[in-house]
């Protein structure tokens, strides 16, 4: 009897008096799709300043993450010479309550179609351009090597450097102005103030193209110094 009245007594004693096996930690479940929605927004926002049309080709993430109980943030690092389109390598850092948690590397690749100059038709060098001789067209930026021209009339006048093929894009390291003053040639020296002007004959060193600065040689003094090419026969000394 009186065994019996003691387990009665031990089982109205509170349970907080015994030791408690501890239950399974609090997991969150992050999906891969909230994964690789977190990468991809962040890629958008790197390419929104090249003004072209976006298209996320691939994020190579795999998995759902089983993460401790807490807030979930997202911290994604691209190259810092990456500009945005292409195949990249970018950093993913899963964060829980401001601690790292994973960190990998994961290889994505974002089209970027924008608009540009081409040629319509195949270019010689020599040819001076004009507007019925390039066109606009949208092209991944990724193809394009070097600086591109995306306003027809940027290019207009000016000559081609070597020859392009048709539908080529038109780089800005293809093209170059046309000098309109020859090396050899005499042109006008001027000299100007609000207060004085004063002008020379001179010899151009060089060819120049408008807004060029080329050296001429002074033919009174046989002085050379470097002048700003106004027009066909005038150059201009800063002054």
């Amino acid at each position: 009897m009186r065994a019996f009245l003691l387990a009665l007594a031990l089982l109205a004693l509170p349970l907080s008096g015994f030791a408690q096996a501890a239950g399974p930690a609090a997991v969150n479940v992050v999906s891969e799709a909230t994964v690789k929605a977190a990468i991809k927004d962040y890629l958008v926002q790197k390419a929104a300043p090249l003004n072209a049309d976006i298209t996320v080709k691939k994020i190579n993430y795999q998995g759902d993450l089983k993460l401790p109980a807490g807030k979930v943030t997202f911290d994604v690092v691209a190259p810092e010479r990456w500009e945005g389109y292409g195949p990249a390598s970018v950093a993913l850092m899963v964060r829980v309550d401001d601690q790292v948690k994973k960190n990998q590397t994961v290889l994505v690749e974002v089209e970027a179609l924008a608009e540009m100059v081409v040629a319509a038709r195949t270019l010689e060098r020599g040819e001076v351009l004009s507007a019925s001789d390039l066109a606009i067209v949208k092209r991944d930026l990724a193809q394009v090597q070097g600086r591109y021209f995306n306003n027809i009339d940027e290019a207009v006048g000016l000559r081609v450097k070597s020859t392009l093929r048709a539908n080529a894009p038109v780089r800005k390291d293809n093209l170059e102005k046309v000098p309109i003053v020859k090396s050899g040639q005499v042109v006008t020296i001027v000299a100007e103030n609000d207060v004085v002007r004063i002008t020379a004959t001179g010899r151009a060193k060089g060819a120049g193209a408008s807004g060029d600065l080329i050296t001429v040689q002074n033919l009174s003094s046989q002085k050379e110094i470097a002048a700003r090419v106004v027009d066909a026969t005038t150059v201009k000394v800063d002054f």
